[in-house]
């Protein structure tokens, strides 16, 4: 951080890292929508206080360092001032307290786990990346709306190929006026202010095969039950090894919790831990097992992986893999994940996994894992089951 009464030089965004996250060819840390949200904000920001300031849906630290970036000057920025911060993915929550580090901004953000009222209370300025889900724009819009102060400007931004003319309406749902900038670099931002009629966030609700799912809007797939992990269900077998309190089954990226309410209402004593590292996908597993009334036996952890988990302790792990980092397509994330399940695993525990046909996972799981085999295909979806070696 510049020193208090310089005039900061421009924000290094070059130094960022997604770290923990995948890092890869064409995966970047920050982008020309990082930059332009900061750009259209920056007389709001000078004129509110640091503590007025708050970011939701940054990457990896973009947003909320750019605007710590040179405010220490008058502000108490590693105290009452701190920047609030919503980060829906643990890997970016964690890679942006190591860019905060790496820059000396450490102290600076006041990082908030959950989308809630004291996340936006009374703030002036809002920084926000637009999601890729209208329901979860939906979400924030209307939180927003209820907690913020009355004079709000909202700056939400993103590349132009993932945003839509429906991203106006709903945000105009919530707000008087919602205006839209110049393109720039392939990137716009919808600046929006007059909050009216806020709402908190609620989960979608549905009944599926007698399952109770519940998801809030940045959950992927929202509250329905997917073709693939339909097909994994069906294809589980009635016995399955471990599910005792010591041996607990795992569902490794359990978004809206299925995998693990099926598990827990069709075997009444199983014991069951569903981690994802979306703060949107843990509420929505939890409301979902508090739905079936399982929650006493269903654990959801907002976690990176299996993190925490002892090595060799698991018999039974089912994944249904992501291939999404933020709006890029990857098929880098399935290796980590399995990499972690043959850690976790003891010898001869299964790990079930369906997955995207096209993208021949079984040579990977072969190779980090163990023997595999093939126990249903259709045209889109492969389910296999991994015995770890």
């Amino acid at each position: 951080m510049p020193p208090v009464g310089e005039v900061p030089a421009a924000f290094p965004f070059e130094a960022l890292r997604r770290a923990p996250d995948v890092e890869a060819p064409g995966l970047v840390a920050a982008d020309a929508a990082d930059r332009l949200i900061l750009d259209e904000s920056a007389l709001a920001r000078a004129a509110a206080a640091p503590g007025e300031i708050v970011v939701i849906g940054d990457g990896y630290g973009a947003l909320a360092l750019g605007a710590a970036w040179g405010l220490a000057a008058g502000a108490d920025l590693r105290g009452a001032d701190r920047i609030r911060v919503h980060q829906d993915a643990v890997m970016g929550e964690r890679a942006a307290a190591a860019n905060a580090a790496r820059l000396d901004l450490a102290g600076t953000t006041a990082p908030h786990a959950t989308l809630d009222a004291a996340l936006v209370a009374d703030a002036r300025v809002v920084l926000l990346r637009l999601p890729r889900s209208l329901d979860a724009l939906r979400d924030m819009g209307g939180l927003i709306a209820a907690h913020a102060a009355p004079d709000v400007a909202v700056f939400a931004g993103g590349r132009i190929k993932h945003m839509t003319v429906a991203m106006n309406e709903v945000l105009g749902a919530f707000f008087t006026r919602v205006d839209v900038t110049h393109a720039r670099q392939k990137s716009r931002v919808l600046i929006a202010r007059g909050p009216h009629d806020g709402v908190d966030p609620t989960p979608a609700a549905a009944r599926i095969d007698g399952l109770e799912l519940r998801a809030y809007g940045g959950t992927f797939g929202g509250a329905t039950l997917d073709a693939g992990t339909r097909l994994l269900l069906t294809h589980l077998p009635s016995e399955l090894p471990g599910g005792s309190p010591e041996d607990p089954w795992l569902d490794l990226a359990c978004g809206n919790g299925v995998i693990g309410a099926w598990l827990a209402t069709r075997h009444p004593s199983a014991h069951v831990v569903s981690s994802d590292p979306s703060a949107s996908a843990v509420a929505s597993a939890r409301a979902t097992m508090r739905a079936n009334g399982v929650e006493h036996r269903v654990r959801v952890e907002r976690t990176d992986g299996l993190e925490g988990r002892p090595d060799a302790s698991a018999s039974l792990i089912t994944l249904n893999p992501p291939f999404h980092s933020g709006a890029a397509v990857t098929d880098q994330i399935a290796p980590r994940l399995f990499a972690d399940a043959a850690r976790v695993l003891r010898p001869g525990g299964e790990l079930w996994c369906v997955w995207n046909s096209p993208l021949r996972y079984r040579t990977a799981l072969e190779r980090l894992v163990g023997p595999t085999r093939q126990v249903a295909r259709d045209p889109r979806f492969t389910v296999t089951v991994t015995t770890r070696r």
